[in-house]
């Protein structure tokens, strides 16, 4: 669903983001927002960290609620700042929440089949292809099963690689703390 309303968004003629900046007499004409690649890749970012934004604000909060107050308390008598507070005492014990976020962050932007699929079709060309999207145009354009099992396998080897590097990273913060 949010996907179709940012295409509708970034419609060439019909779209919100087209028709406000055209009133406001920031364009003479409409842009086609998803027609050069740069565009439609940095359209697609804008979107994924718009659908993770709630998820990772619930991650977040779900960490801040894990703060010990006492040590908080302890901290403001002792005289550090919000800063140092910050920087010395929640970010640190937020690490774990942020470490889940991002890793689930990550699988889902390696499958945000949706996004692409509804806003580019993987398009302009396959400049906005995925993994994903990619296997599913060879499974059920090309008619090709095969290869695309072996596309969604290779997609699944690159989560499992960025999951370890992740893991590994964290062990070792978690070593040196």
């Amino acid at each position: 669903m949010t996907s179709t309303v940012w295409k509708w968004i970034l419609d060439a003629y019909y779209g919100v983001l087209n028709e406000i900046a055209m009133d406001l007499h920031l364009l003479k004409e409409p842009i086609d927002w998803l027609a050069n690649t740069k565009q439609s890749f940095a359209w697609l970012m804008v979107v994924a960290v718009f659908v993770s934004i709630p998820f990772t604000s619930f991650v977040i909060l779900a960490g801040l609620s894990t703060v010990p107050h006492d040590i908080m308390e302890a901290s403001k008598v002792d005289g550090a700042s919000p800063w140092k507070n910050y920087r010395h005492i929640i970010f640190p014990l937020l690490r774990p929440s942020l470490f889940v976020a991002a890793v689930i962050n990550l699988i889902n932007v390696f499958n945000s089949f949706p996004i692409i699929w509804i806003i580019t079709m993987g398009g302009p060309g396959y400049e906005t292809d995925t993994t994903t999207t990619l296997a599913y145009k060879i499974s059920f354009r090309d008619q090709d099963v095969g290869q695309s099992a072996s596309m969604a396998a290779i997609n699944f080897a690159i989560i499992l690689v960025f999951i370890a590097l992740f893991l590994k990273a964290s062990k070792n913060q978690e070593r040196s703390s």
